[in-house]
Order: structure tokens, then sequence, then C-alpha cells
């Protein structure tokens, strides 16, 4: 059976002032929910990196936990893998930032199919 997770990790950093986190989705593949779990915790682990940023500090990925686990039942096309609400100050900013993420996708040279 397959599973979607959500793992956290926490981004430190010296000089870094607003806490700051980044959400993986990963597929894991598992007979059951305790050993996607299992699974999904140690791939946060292993994930963890602390490297060298431009102005030569560490910058580190913590991992927090597993935030969300949910069983995929079925692949079909449409199907949600994950949903978000977010609130913003400026809904037109997030608007234009959204429209510029998909027109950079659509301008990178990559293969259609």
């Amino acid at each position: 059976m397959w599973y979607i997770a959500k793992l956290v990790f926490q981004i430190k950093g010296k000089g870094m002032h607003t806490p700051q986190f980044d959400e993986h989705l990963r597929l894991i593949e598992a007979h059951a929910f305790e050993e996607a779990f299992l699974k999904a915790r140690v791939m946060g682990i292993g994930f963890e990196e602390t490297v060298l940023n431009k102005k030569h500090g560490t910058v580190s990925w913590e991992f927090v936990n597993v935030a969300e686990l949910r069983p995929i039942e079925e692949f079909k096309n449409g199907m949600e893998l994950h949903s978000q609400v977010r609130e913003m100050e400026e809904a037109n900013q997030y608007i234009r930032y959204i429209h510029n993420q998909a027109a950079s996708m659509q301008l990178e040279d990559r293969p259609l199919f």
C-alpha cells in the first residue's frame, strides 16, 4: 500500500531571525500504517543536512517529525494528494507569485512527454 507523508524540517542558520520550516511530501510504500510512519521518520532523519550558504555560514535542515500520513487507496488522474489553506495579508502579491511560478515552469527547457 502507498502512503503520502508530510515531513517537516526546521531551517536553522546564523543570522536567521524568522523561524523557517520546510515541508516535504513524500511517497511511502508499506504494508501497514505503523510501518509507513516508521519509514517516514527514518526518511526524515536521513534527509537532515547542513550546507554552507553564499555568506560562508552554515544552514541546517533539522527534521522535526511526520506531520501527516495518509493512505492512498488507488492512483487516478486528478486525485488530491495534498491541500493547504493559506491566509495572506496581501492577496495580489501571492497571486502574482503563483503566476510567476507557473510562467517559470512553462519557460523551462523540459521535454513535454
